[in-house]
């Protein structure tokens, strides 16, 4: 008989698409005094992998110079049988390239846009934005998922 946590477990398939519906990430690197720094970012899924940016002068940033990892949580439910999430440990890649960064932030803008023509000024201010700012690359080490729905409501 499977295990519990062997019968929540996502697929890779199944992560891409949680990931792919998610709006928000959680995204914790580790701060200059050793401990969690907690933010929460929009982003863009490429299947296990999710791109998005930041400031370059932002703690997170500085962060990332000195240790070029994170771990990103992405989740749903407000209850225990709906409980679903993604928890990714990531080796992040800074992107310095101004290009590479406006394509960073033209998708975020995409994706968070509610219209057309909202997203084509939202692509005029990646471009604005994209000297100040850094993308980050992030790549999954280890993938921890979990669909409590899968328990059909028992715990």
């Amino acid at each position: 008989m499977p295990s519990r946590r062997d019968q929540i477990r996502m697929s890779g398939e199944e992560v891409a698409a949680f990931l792919a519906e998610g709006r928000t990430a959680n995204f914790a690197t580790v701060g200059p005094n050793g401990r969690p720094h907690l933010v929460a970012l929009w982003y863009v899924p490429h299947g296990d992998t999710i791109e998005t940016w930041t400031f370059a002068k932002s703690q997170k940033a500085a962060n990332l110079r000195r240790l070029p990892q994170a771990t990103i949580l992405v989740e749903t439910g407000d209850s225990y049988e709906k409980l679903r999430g993604v928890s990714m440990e990531c080796d992040v890649e800074l992107v310095t390239d101004t290009e590479r960064i406006t394509a960073i932030g033209g998708q975020l803008m995409r994706r968070y846009s509610e219209s057309d023509e909202i997203a084509t000024s939202a692509g005029q201010f990646a471009r604005l934005q994209a000297p100040k700012r850094v993308g980050l690359v992030c790549r999954p080490t280890r993938i921890t998922s979990w669909d409590h729905s899968k328990l059909g409501g028992a715990y």
